[in-house]
């Protein structure tokens, strides 16, 4: 097993899974050598997991999830699994003493995440929910621009992210059984955009799904309205492909964010004066932010994040549980 250069402040990663997000977190680790270790992936076809380790990189390949969770030399797990198994296999590492990171959405209902940062707070481990946009330096940068008044008072928040796909993709993403559709898969990054600015707690929750022939939404528009009177309109799709904009409506101007979602660029637009543009770009794809924020809560023995509590996170699915409701969607295995 993996041992050479390990040091107090980097952490031996192991990955669940082998899918497309799992390549993403891998190659953003192979892209921090100096700041964490991939120690191992782990995969139910011990081939798949050894092909995967060959080619990112990994010290250590597990033909189990559990024999990856029992690992003395894995620190932390990320968890890349579909949504409907994030819950158990976030359990599983905790209950083998493993700090987790799990993709997001963190679970498929809000009990659920209430149980597992009940379980991870219990172990004294660190928990997050993988909703990485969180954790970008230009999210920051609109929570001070805010803060400071540079928009005056937010009224409205706007956000877009749809996306096609065709296939065995579109199968995947749809499958009822794997807590699929578009709310889930992308409107979670609509609402978590919304909650940073305006909170997870709305007065008022009103949602049109439309539930395609997998029993999941494909569309799925969402109004929120807060006690401020302040509102949030979502769109998220699978199926129509939209541009990620998102848009902050303040009383002296806005923010607006061309890719709300991998926020490199940005606007500020008062409704006096000139424009001010920021641009921030990714050293590596973006993830390496959650990862190093991640890594920093474990070296201070935190076991929740300032930037994803487990207040925000699980605010979050609860406000996925309601638009899942009033639109009509229920999944199989619920």
């Amino acid at each position: 097993m993996y041992k050479k250069g390990l040091t107090d402040r980097m952490l031996r990663w192991g990955i669940i899974s082998t899918g497309t997000i799992a390549k993403k977190f891998a190659t953003t680790l192979g892209g921090m050598k100096n700041e964490a270790i991939f120690a191992g992936v782990a995969s139910r076809d011990i081939a798949k997991a050894q092909a995967f380790a060959a080619e990112y990189g990994a010290a250590a390949a597990f033909g189990s999830y559990e024999e990856m969770a029992a690992s003395p030399d894995i620190d932390a797990i990320y968890i890349a699994t579909p949504n409907s198994l994030h819950y158990e296999h976030t359990m599983l590492c905790l209950d083998n003493g493993k700090h987790v990171l799990c993709e997001k959405p963190f679970t498929t209902c809000e009990t659920d995440a209430l149980k597992l940062y009940s379980a991870a707070h219990e172990r004294n481990l660190m928990l997050m929910d993988g909703l990485w946009t969180m954790h970008q330096p230009m999210y920051a940068k609109i929570r001070e621009l805010i803060e400071e008044g540079a928009i005056g008072e937010v009224r409205h928040v706007r956000a877009e992210y749809g996306f096609t796909a065709a296939g065995a993709r579109k199968d995947f993403k749809m499958d009822p059984n794997m807590g699929g559709g578009s709310l889930l898969d992308v409107g979670v990054y609509n609402i978590g955009f919304a909650a940073m600015v305006l909170g997870t707690e709305p007065v008022a929750i009103n949602a049109h799904l439309n539930i395609c022939e997998y029993g999941t939404d494909d569309l799925a528009n969402v109004m929120l309205v807060y006690p401020s009177g302040a509102t949030a309109m979502l769109t998220s799709s699978i199926g129509v492909k939209m541009p990620t904009e998102g848009v902050i409506f303040g009383t002296k101007g806005l923010i607006y964010l061309p890719n709300y979602q991998q926020a490199t660029k940005m606007s500020l637009r008062p409704l006096e004066g000139v424009a001010t543009e920021f641009d921030m770009p990714y050293p590596v794809s973006g993830f390496e932010y959650q990862i190093r924020e991640f890594g920093r809560c474990v070296e201070a023995k935190l076991i929740e994040s300032e930037r994803m509590t487990a207040k925000f996170s699980a605010g979050v699915i609860k406000i996925m549980d309601e638009v899942r409701k009033v639109g009509g969607m229920r999944f199989s295995f619920e």
